[in-house]
C-alpha cells in the first residue's frame, strides 16, 4: 500500500512539472537580507573627484566635502581607488607603504575624519586593496633586494638563463607585463631578475611565502580597525605564477611579442591558489566581524576572467565563502557601440545570472577608471540612461563609476597631456588605444572654471570642455536630466519588492530589451517593467505578453514611473501594455499593480489532483 501510495504521489507530482519548468525557464528570484546585497556602490577616483587645497589634485578633504552629494544619489557605499603612500608611477597602484596616506591626498587624520563623516551619513567606506605588488620603493623590496634576513623571498626573484650577454643572464622566460615589454627587470644589486606583471616599478609579491600572506592579512586588519567596511581587491587573478616558470604559449592575437595580447597567460593568471587566497581573506573579514561585531565587511574582487573562473570566487564545494562580489564585467567586455542588439543584452545578462551560484548575489559593473566611459563606449550620451536603466533595474548589487550618473564622456587628451604609464610606454602614433586618461579627467561639478573641481590654474589632467553643460549643478537644476534619472532609479531600488523579488529578462520585437520584476509574495503585488529601445528608429512592443505567467487586473494600462531624458513622456503618463510605442533610444520604467503569480493558481488546481491520487 505504501509503495502504491508513493507511486501515485510521484505521478501527481509529474503533472506539476510542466508548471514548475515553465516558471523556471522564465522567472528567477532573489532574496536579499544583508546590507550590501541590494545596494548601490560608487567608485571614487580620488585624484579626480574634488580638490580642496588648490593644488590641482583631488584629495580626502574634497571627498569629505562632497559626502552629502553621495548620500543624495542613494548609494550605500563608496570605494576609493588607492590613497596609500606612493611614488605615483601608476598613480597609487604602486604602493610604498600600505599603512600610510599619500601626502597629495592628505593625512591619516583626514582619512579618519572622512570615515567618521561617512558613517554619520549612513555611508560605508570601501578601500582599494592592491595585493599583487608593491612599489620598488617599499621597504620590503629594498630589504629583499639587499637579501636582508627574513625578506629574501618576499618577491618573485629568478637568476634568469644564460645568454649572449656576459654581464647578466637573459630573462627566465617570455612573460610580458600588462603595459608593454618583458615582465622581468634585472637588479644589479641582487644580480637577479624580479617579476613585475605591471610597471617595472611594481614588483610582484611572492604569495608562496607564508610571511607575505600573513603580512598582507595584517594590512587588512589595520584598515578594518580604522573603520573601513570592506575592500575592493585589485588585479586578484595575477597573485600566483607557475613555479616552473614555463614559457607561455602564443595567442595568435598580436604580432608584437612585447604586447600583452601576444601570449595566452596560462602560467601567470587564474591559478587555483589565487581563489584559495581570496577565501583566506574572506575568513579575515568574517573573523573581524565575529570579534568586534557590526555589519558584514565585504570583499569585491577584480578579475577580468572567464565566467567559469569567476564562479569559483563565490564559494567552494566545501562551503567556504570567498568574495561576495566577484566583479561582473560582462556589460563592459561584451557590449559596445558595435554590439548592442536586444539579443546581445539578454545573452550577456543571462549568462551571468546562470553563473552566479544559488544563494549568492549578482553584481553589475558599468565602468571604472581603466575603461572607456559608458557614453563613449556605447556610442553616445543617448545610451547613458539606457545603460543605467538596465543596470539599476536588475536585482543585485550595482557599481557606478564617478560621473556616469551625469553622463560624463571621455575627453581625448593629446600626447603632451597624457600621463598614464600604459600609454606613455607606447608611441605617439598608437597611444590612444591604450590610454586610460580619458576616463579619469576631473569630475564636473558646475560650469565655473575647471568645472568646480579645483581653483588651481592647471588640474593634473585637463577638464573636459563638455563641463559647461554636463555638470552636477546644471542637472540638479534641470527639470529632467541624467542625474535625476539615476536618482529616480535608485529610489526604486529601495522598495522591499526589489530586495526580494521574482524577475526575468526578455526581448520584445527586434530592438527592445525588457526586464520584468515583481515582489516575492504570491499575494497581490506590483509589477515593474523596464523597456529600452536600442535602435535609432521607433519600436512598438507588446509588453502584455510578459504577463502570461501572471493573473493580472488592469494589465491593458501601465504607468510611466521613470523615463529617459530622450523620452517625450512625463512621469505618471499611462500607456497601453499591448502597444508601447518607444521612440529611438527611449527607455521607460513602467508599473502595473494587482498581480497574482500563476503558480498559486497551479497549486490550487494541483491540490485536488494530489488528494485524488492519494485516495485511489
Amino acid at each position: 500500500m505504501a509503495t502504491m501510495m508513493s507511486s501515485r504521489l510521484a505521478c501527481a507530482f509529474l503533472l506539476l512539472v510542466p508548471v514548475w519548468c515553465a516558471l523556471g525557464q522564465t522567472l528567477r528570484n532573489l532574496n536579499a537580507s544583508d546590507w550590501w546585497e541590494q545596494s548601490g556602490f560608487y567608485q571614487i577616483y580620488p585624484r579626480s573627484f574634488k580638490d580642496s587645497d588648490g593644488d590641482g589634485i583631488g584629495d580626502l578633504n574634497g571627498i569629505t566635502q562632497k559626502l552629502p552629494y553621495l548620500k543624495s544619489l542613494g548609494i550605500k557605499a563608496f570605494w576609493l581607488s588607492p590613497i596609500y603612500k606612493s611614488p605615483m608611477a601608476d598613480f597609487g597602484y604602486d604602493i610604498a607603504n600600505f599603512r600610510d596616506i599619500q601626502p597629495e591626498y592628505g593625512t591619516m587624520a583626514n582619512f579618519e575624519n572622512l570615515v567618521k563623516e561617512a558613517k554619520s551619513l549612513g555611508l560605508k567606506v570601501i578601500l582599494d586593496f592592491v595585493p599583487n605588488h608593491t612599489s620598488d620603493e617599499h621597504e620590503w623590496f629594498v630589504k629583499s633586494e639587499n637579501r636582508e634576513a627574513g625578506y629574501e623571498d618576499y618577491y618573485v626573484w629568478h637568476d634568469g638563463k644564460p645568454g649572449t650577454n656576459l654581464d647578466q643572464n637573459d630573462p627566465p622566460n617570455n612573460w610580458v607585463e600588462n603595459f608593454y615589454g618583458s615582465a622581468w627587470k634585472w637588479s644589479d644589486k641582487r644580480q637577479q631578475y624580479y617579476l613585475h606583471q605591471f610597471h617595472r616599478k611594481q614588483p610582484d609579491l611572492n604569495y608562496r611565502n607564508p610571511k607575505v600572506v600573513e603580512e598582507m592579512k595584517e594590512v587588512l586588519r589595520f584598515w578594518l580597525r580604522k573603520g573601513v567596511d570592506g575592500f575592493r581587491i585589485d588585479a586578484v587573478n595575477w597573485l600566483f605564477e607557475d613555479t616552473n616558470f614555463q614559457d607561455e604559449p602564443f595567442s595568435g592575437n598580436a604580432q608584437d611579442p612585447l604586447v600583452y595580447e601576444y601570449l595566452n597567460h596560462i602560467y601567470t593568471q587564474n591559478l587555483p591558489e589565487t581563489v584559495d587566497m581570496v577565501y583566506q581573506w574572506r575568513a579575515v573579514m568574517d573573523e573581524y566581524k565575529m570579534q568586534y561585531g557590526g555589519d558584514t565587511r565585504v570583499l569585491m574582487t577584480e578579475a577580468w576572467s572567464d565566467l567559469s573562473v569567476l564562479k569559483t570566487y563565490f564559494e567552494d564545494e566545501n562551503g567556504r565563502q570567498g568574495s561576495q562580489m566577484p566583479f561582473n564585467f560582462q556589460l563592459i567586455l561584451r557590449l559596445d557601440a558595435n554590439n548592442y542588439k536586444a539579443s546581445d543584452f539578454k545573452t550577456v545578462i543571462d549568462s551571468w545570472l546562470d553563473t552566479v551560484p544559488v544563494g549568492q548575489t549578482p553584481n553589475w559593473v558599468l565602468g571604472n577608471h581603466d575603461r572607456r566611459r559608458v557614453a563613449s563606449r556605447m556610442g553616445g550620451v543617448h545610451m547613458t540612461d539606457i545603460m543605467e536603466m538596465v543596470q539599476l533595474s536588475i536585482p543585485g548589487v550595482s557599481v557606478t563609476y564617478q560621473g556616469e550618473e551625469i553622463g560624463m564622456t571621455d575627453y581625448e587628451l593629446s600626447w603632451a597631456d597624457t600621463v598614464d604609464p600604459a600609454a606613455c610606454l607606447r608611441s605617439p602614433e598608437n597611444f590612444l588605444q591604450y590610454t586610460r586618461d580619458p576616463a579619469r579627467t576631473p569630475f564636473q561639478w558646475d560650469n565655473t572654471t575647471n568645472a568646480g573641481f579645483t581653483n588651481h590654474s592647471k588640474p593634473w589632467l585637463p577638464v573636459s570642455p563638455a563641463y559647461v553643460t554636463v555638470n552636477v549643478q546644471a542637472e540638479e537644476q534641470a527639470s529632467w536630466s541624467h542625474l535625476k534619472v539615476f536618482k529616480a532609479l535608485m529610489e526604486l531600488r529601495e522598495r522591499s519588492d526589489f530586495r526580494n523579488c521574482h524577475y526575468q529578462t526578455a526581448i520584445l520585437g527586434t530592438s527592445t530589451f525588457a526586464i520584468l520584476r515583481t515582489g516575492p509574495s504570491v499575494e497581490e503585488s506590483e509589477v515593474w517593467v523596464t523597456v529600452v529601445n536600442l535602435a535609432n528608429s521607433t519600436s512598438t512592443v507588446n509588453v502584455a505578453q510578459l504577463f502570461k505567467q501572471y493573473k493580472t487586473r488592469s494589465q491593458d494600462k501601465l504607468k510611466v514611473v521613470v523615463r529617459s531624458v530622450s523620452s517625450k513622456r512625463s512621469g505618471g503618463d499611462m500607456v497601453s501594455a499591448n502597444g508601447v510605442v518607444l521612440q529611438p533610444y527611449e527607455g521607460l520604467v513602467l508599473r502595473n499593480v494587482a498581480v497574482q503569480i500563476l503558480v498559486k493558481l497551479s497549486m490550487l488546481v494541483a491540490a485536488p489532483i494530489l488528494v485524488l491520487y492519494a485516495w485511489f
